[in-house]
């Protein structure tokens, strides 16, 4: 397919969805000068179903006067009903950690017993993970030590320095931390795949 993305709508296509990338995808938008606005939601809303609903409705509701793609994985387990009703494309991938390694790498990482750690998530880890599993740290330990083997930072071209918050999470569940430096190509793919579907969609009406 060819990933060169055209679009003369002047901005006529907004993208709306999780900010866990939203350095990543402002940057690629200005390196491939994508005619493309942005609504990004907090990225702790996928830790509340009813929140991730109800914000990305109203979120696309406001847009729409646009053509709206949504950056959402399968974060929602009714994620594609409630899109199918907004009429909506949503980008490919069961979730932004797998759009940004790619389908087999993300496959390897989780089968070797990843957790995996973006930038957000580590800045606001005590927050999170309590929201997730709960108070008590130590059923939350049992848990991530019972499910994986090590926590997996992922650092990006637009990623600040996070080591410290980083190596925190890993000591408050009892898991080893490793590091992995990631390229925006896959991330780049899903995106472009997403306007071109939008574009041949609003053509075809």
């Amino acid at each position: 397919m060819n990933l060169a993305v055209m679009n003369n709508n002047e901005n006529r296509q907004v993208l709306v969805g999780c900010g866990i990338l939203k350095k990543e995808i402002n940057w690629l938008i200005k390196e491939n000068n994508w005619q493309l606005s942005t609504s990004f939601l907090d990225s702790a809303h996928h830790v509340d179903f009813k929140k991730l609903e109800d914000n990305l409705i109203m979120a696309i509701g406001k847009h729409s006067n646009q053509d709206v793609i949504v950056f959402y994985g399968a974060c929602h387990p009714l994620m594609d009903t409630i899109l199918l009703e907004t009429k909506t494309i949503r980008t490919k991938g069961q979730n932004c950690v797998e759009m940004l390694l790619g389908h087999d790498l993300f496959i390897e990482e989780l089968s070797n017993g990843a957790f995996f750690l973006l930038e957000d998530w580590a800045l606001r880890w005590n927050f999170i993970i309590t929201k997730t599993f709960g108070p008590n740290m130590e059923i939350t330990r049992q848990i991530f030590q019972e499910d994986r083997k090590y926590l997996l930072g992922l650092k990006t071209p637009c990623s600040g320095d996070f080591t410290k918050e980083a190596e925190l999470a890993a000591l408050s569940v009892g898991l080893p931390l490793k590091w992995m430096d990631v390229g925006l190509d896959s991330l780049k793919s899903v995106l472009a795949i997403a306007i071109n579907q939008k574009n041949h969609h609003d053509h075809g009406r």
